[in-house]
């Protein structure tokens, strides 16, 4: 599996007559070495890839896990020389004497000033030239092996929405629920969080991206509750509104219209689609419902390794929605000093449609 993801990027060098490529991106690093549990936040890693080699630097805190890891038939070769990165990738230019080295876009511009230093120091002459997403573009399609993963992360998540479903009541925290979720995922399966929960209730939840706080759920609050587990690196995401209490007219009509847009949206998704035209399908209901000023996001993004990767459902999705990609669909009405109502799942892209990984009810819960 993994030698055939070194193959897809060594295809891609041979046809634009790369001779080496350096990645420091963890996701695609991760991807590529299939190093489970070992990579963290932290740019702490630089791969270098020639048509023969598969070098990866790091340092003392990951060389024994990623060794580990690895195994002892992979290809990669792991160090952990006391050298800097840009100084190291020099070295490994200069020993293999490559003219055109390729860099990943996602670098900074300050790392790449030093790259060009080292290289100038080793007196090195080559070009520079840089990828733009192309790995992002070859984790798109999931494999078996990552969509087992990805729906056994969904299943803990589909679990935790349960259980709250019989702990949240009025008087609680929007810090107290989040604490109980997430303690109730990392122990009942997940190895760590996909992101930080966002648990808002009441005019909190007119805010898509607010930050759990001391606001106390009260009675007649809608509670927008969006939340993943993560397992072995990879993410589930979902996203479910529900209701302390009996909801308002106002609260329900809004509910229907937001479960309506995603439900359609769902059943128009084939492979071939353009991201942005999915979105426009959600965009519509929403916009003939009245509520079109109140849906201002994307109606969905890629889910692997990164909680946001590609493909990308929204407006700027230019690009068609392939078979064995993974994405979310969350259409959501926003009422600033009300309320807001998001209703996500994440799935597969079938070969004959969308195909989710969440089982929770899109019915809306009162609690």
């Amino acid at each position: 599996m993994f030698e055939r993801r070194l193959n897809l990027l060594r295809a891609l060098m041979d046809e634009r007559g790369y001779d080496a490529a350096v990645l420091r991106n963890v996701a695609d690093i991760r991807w590529l070495t299939g190093a489970a549990r070992v990579f963290d936040n932290e740019t702490a890693h630089t791969a270098f890839i020639t048509a023969d080699s598969a070098l990866l630097h790091t340092d003392s805190r990951y060389f024994g896990a990623l060794v580990s890891a690895l195994g002892a038939d992979s290809e990669w070769v792991v160090d952990q020389e006391t050298t800097l990165h840009p100084q190291w990738v020099a070295q490994k230019v200069a020993s293999c004497k490559a003219r055109v080295v390729a860099v990943e876009d996602t670098i900074t511009l300050g790392w790449f000033e030093r790259l060009e230093a080292e290289l100038g120091r080793a007196s090195m002459a080559c070009l520079l030239p840089r990828m733009h997403d192309d790995v992002a573009r070859m984790r798109i399609v999931k494999d078996e092996s990552e969509l087992d993963i990805l729906r056994r992360a969904q299943a803990v998540t589909d679990a935790a929405f349960t259980h709250m479903v019989g702990y949240v009541r009025a008087g609680l925290s929007e810090l107290a629920v989040r604490a109980e979720l997430e303690g109730y995922m990392l122990s009942h399966g997940a190895d760590a969080l996909a992101f930080d929960s966002i648990i808002a209730t009441g005019p909190n939840g007119a805010n898509p991206h607010a930050r759990p706080s001391s606001a106390v759920l009260a009675e007649g609050d809608m509670v927008v509750m969006d939340f993943g587990a993560s397992l072995m690196d990879y993410q589930s995401d979902m996203t479910r509104t529900i209701c302390v209490g009996t909801p308002g007219d106002e609260q329900r009509r809004v509910y229907d219209v937001v479960r309506k847009a995603h439900e359609e949206a769902a059943r128009a998704a084939y492979p071939g689609i353009l991201g942005k035209d999915l979105h426009n399908v959600a965009a519509r209901v929403i916009e003939e419902s009245g509520y079109g000023d109140y849906f201002k996001h994307g109606l969905g993004h890629g889910v692997g390794i990164d909680i946001h990767e590609l493909p990308n459902a929204s407006i700027r999705g230019d690009a068609p929605l392939v078979e064995g990609s993974v994405f979310t669909i969350e259409p959501g009405v926003y009422l600033p000093g009300k309320f807001g109502v998001r209703l996500e799942d994440c799935g597969v892209m079938g070969p004959n449609g969308y195909d989710p990984f969440t089982q929770s009810t899109h019915d809306l819960v009162c609690v």
